[in-house]
């Protein structure tokens, strides 16, 4: 019998949900100021960039330039510091509040007296190409539209007013709108390439500052990259058009200018961006998933050749946004080039792997993080997103994923663990000449804030392998509430929809009695499972399903702790070393070659700014790198004698073998769990059964599945939010997606 959702709550005193952790005044100011700071600046960068197509944004500009185009840099440097230093200076404020913040403090939060809805969990779109989406989102939406809008409007009133200024042939009218028309889209586009590569910095500080989680963001790569993509195809096309009518289509196509744009260059540039945009396609993507990963790697190919298409009068425009994704990019290529250890392997009868990784002490992560992992022994090449399982207070050393075996690459992992199975206990051979998997790690990322623990009552959601976030939660809620630690939630119903009932045994992956033994006297924690494909439990006849293990040799590999989501202060003295070596490369390079020799050839200046930013991140960041990882291994030594006992508590916790489909009425979770067999999740129901019983609080609902049943579910909310009474909850919409 499933505890009743509408008891009273029995809370610890050791655990209660309104433990504040008090900063100081002058501390809390100081965050303030910095926050008040960056919000200015940053409305300012983006009112200039949506007021630039037209006179007044324009104006503004060349007021900027005529300020300070007599530094050493010139006009590029005006244009970097109007459209690039902005973005680079909110980062370094990021890195202040960041390191001043600290570990994240729990805030006392009066759900319960005043919940009330929020633009970023208020579902307003739930079907169509967007997937859904958030108040929030919806707004930037609108603004990116508006902005497009706008532009075009301004731009053809500039472009008929030259029109008028110049004595131009009537014949040659039509070619030369064209062109005209196919700059400003170009123009465009590069105001739509400077917010481009920000998403997909994954530990950036700005996405860190203004927690938004690292898959959230893909999704707004993705819709800008469409968007730029868009604008610069039509750039090419009007060009293409005009010197086609006037009949030198091959000539401009493959002329390379020493001053002006390099047509060759950009042609190259654009042909690299068209593959990476229709190879990125969602069907694709999904049913060719290396084709994709391996063409996008063709962004290299599209910077470079558009730097040198564009010159560094230009790409100063757009510098910014890349020079803090090399940032990023190069500490993840520092990270993943160790080895980590798998300290165990398992195959689940449902077809699921669970890995178990070494980490070390100092690397952070939460409930709700994700890590990219490589096998080398699959792909040299190719990096798969899994979301975390187990929780940062299940051990100090490690963490686990589940991976939900779906095509070739997840296919061949479960073979050689399989492999390896049914050969050990055979072979006897020592521990060095064991097969192994060399696993390469980068992250972990993920929100910042751990907003699981931010509401008292919570719904999980999930779909299939969409479980793997949430037993990381509730291990997680187990733990703090066991442990005394502050943590809202004591409310939480689960719902789990699959298809067959072998997936079942996903659920004793967590020990919830040996966690917080008696759980139900301090969280009411409700699971509800929909077997969707069976009608009824199936006989097993004695038969067990087996869940095989390898175990490796280890060698004391851990995951690196080079990752942008770890130290602060590492973190943001990678960022402000390397941006300052940026600045000092450039100005030796100006006053040493560009200025003496007169270098004025625009696709060389556009390659000599790519060198620089390319050698500040590997010299100047390199350094920081190397003394970071330098620290990290004088902390690991440290830690290096806890580590065996962390590791034997994970063996024995993890030493289960079999698990039988009956498991579940047996164990722990037996008074909290109903199945139900040959149904779906009716959520109408669902969600009306807890308004009549939870009352008026605020709920976070967490999604993790297809998009099915992401869209079903804030369907569902929203029609609630429209229709509810003032005594109903508020239901707060989070996705956590697993298909990135």
């Amino acid at each position: 019998m499933a505890n009743s959702l509408n008891k009273p709550l029995l809370l610890s005193d050791e655990a209660e949900p309104g433990f504040v952790k008090n900063p100081s005044f002058l501390l809390s100011s100081l965050k303030w100021s910095l926050k008040i700071v960056t919000w200015v600046i940053f409305i300012a960068w983006v009112g200039l960039i949506f007021l630039f197509p037209g006179e007044i944004g324009n104006q503004l500009v060349e007021k900027i330039i005529k300020a300070t185009k007599g530094s050493v840099f010139g006009i590029p440097g005006s244009l970097f510091l109007t459209f690039s230093a902005p973005i680079l200076l909110i980062a370094f404020l990021a890195v202040a509040l960041l390191v001043i913040s600290g570990e994240d403090v729990f805030e006392k939060r009066k759900t319960s007296k005043n919940p009330g809805f929020r633009l970023w969990t208020f579902p307003v779109l739930v079907d169509g190409p967007f997937g859904v989406v958030s108040a929030a989102e919806l707004i930037g939406i609108i603004l990116f539209v508006v902005f497009i809008i706008w532009a075009l409007y301004a731009y053809t009133l500039r472009n008929l007013s030259h029109m008028t200024q110049f004595d131009i042939p009537s014949t040659e009218k039509g070619i030369v709108l064209l062109e005209m028309t196919g700059l400003r889209f170009g123009m465009m586009g590069l105001l739509c390439l400077a917010f481009l590569f920000l998403p997909v910095a994954r530990g950036s500080l700005l996405l860190r500052l203004i927690d938004i989680p690292f898959d959230h963001a893909i999704r707004y790569h993705v819709w800008l990259g469409h968007l730029t993509m868009m604008l610069f195809t039509l750039h090419g096309l009007f060009y293409v058009t005009a010197w086609k009518i006037k009949g030198t289509l091959m000539k401009e196509l493959l002329e390379w200018k020493n001053t002006g744009v390099a047509n060759l260059a950009g042609v190259i540039s654009l042909s690299a961006g068209l593959l990476m945009w229709v190879t990125s396609l969602h069907p694709v993507r999904k049913d060719y998933f290396e084709l994709f990963f391996y063409t996008h790697q063709l962004y290299v190919v599209f910077v470079v050749f558009l730097a040198l298409h564009v010159g560094e009068f230009l790409f100063s425009i757009v510098a910014g946004g890349i020079f803090i994704f090399m940032l990023d990019r190069f500490l993840r290529f520092c990270q993943s080039q160790r080895t980590v250890d798998v300290l165990s392997a398992k195959c689940l009868p449902c077809g699921t792997v669970e890995l178990v990784l070494s980490k070390p002490q100092n690397l952070q992560y939460n409930a709700l993080s994700f890590i990219f992992l490589q096998v080398r022994e699959l792909s040299l090449l190719q990096w798969h997103p899994f979301s975390v399982s187990s929780s940062p207070l299940d051990g100090k050393y490690h963490l686990s994923i589940l991976i939900k075996v779906l095509g070739e690459w997840s296919s061949r992992l479960r073979e050689s663990i399989l492999s390896m199975s049914e050969t050990e206990p055979e072979t006897g051979l020592p521990l060095p000449t064991k097969t192994m998997i060399t696993a390469s790690v980068e992250g972990p990322y993920g929100h910042e804030s751990q907003y699981h623990l931010m509401y008292e009552n919570l719904i999980l959601v999930a779909g299939g392998i969409g479980i793997s976030p949430f037993l990381a939660i509730l291990s997680d809620i187990l733990h703090r509430v066991s442990d005394g630690k502050p943590c809202l939630p004591r409310r939480v119903l689960v719902v789990w929809a699959v298809k067959k009932s072998d997936e079942l045994p996903l659920l004793s992956t967590i020990d919830v009695e040996s966690i917080c033994p008696f759980f139900s006297d301090k969280v009411n924690l409700e699971i509800n499972i929909y077997v969707t494909r069976e009608s009824a439990p199936l006989l097993e006849d004695g038969e067990v399903h087996e869940a095989l293990n390898s175990s490796f040799p280890v060698s004391g590999c851990r995951m690196s702790a080079l990752v942008g989501t770890g130290n602060n202060l590492w973190s943001g003295l990678y960022f402000i070393i390397s941006t300052v070596g940026f600045v000092i490369l450039m100005t030796l390079l100006r006053i040493f070659y560009i200025n003496p020799y007169q270098v004025s050839t625009w696709w060389y200046q556009g390659l000599l700014f790519i060198a620089c930013m390319v050698a500040s991140v590997i010299i100047f960041g390199g350094l920081v790198i190397g003394l970071w990882h330098l620290w990290d291994k004088k902390v690991a030594a440290r830690d290096d004698e806890h580590e065996e006992n962390d590791r034997i508590k994970v063996e024995s916790a993890r030493s289960y073998d079999t698990a039988a489909h009956d498991d579940l009425t047996e164990k722990n979770l037996e008074s909290s769990t109903i199945i139900r067999y040959g149904s779906r999740p009716d959520f109408k129901e669902i969600f009306g059964s807890i308004s009549r019983k939870w009352g008026h609080v605020d709920v976070g609902v967490i999604v993790c599945g297809p998009p099915t049943l992401q869209s079903s579910v804030a369907k569902e909310i929203r029609s609630h939010s429209i229709s509810r009474q003032g005594h109903h909850p508020i239901f707060h919409f989070n996705s956590h997606s697993f298909d990135l």
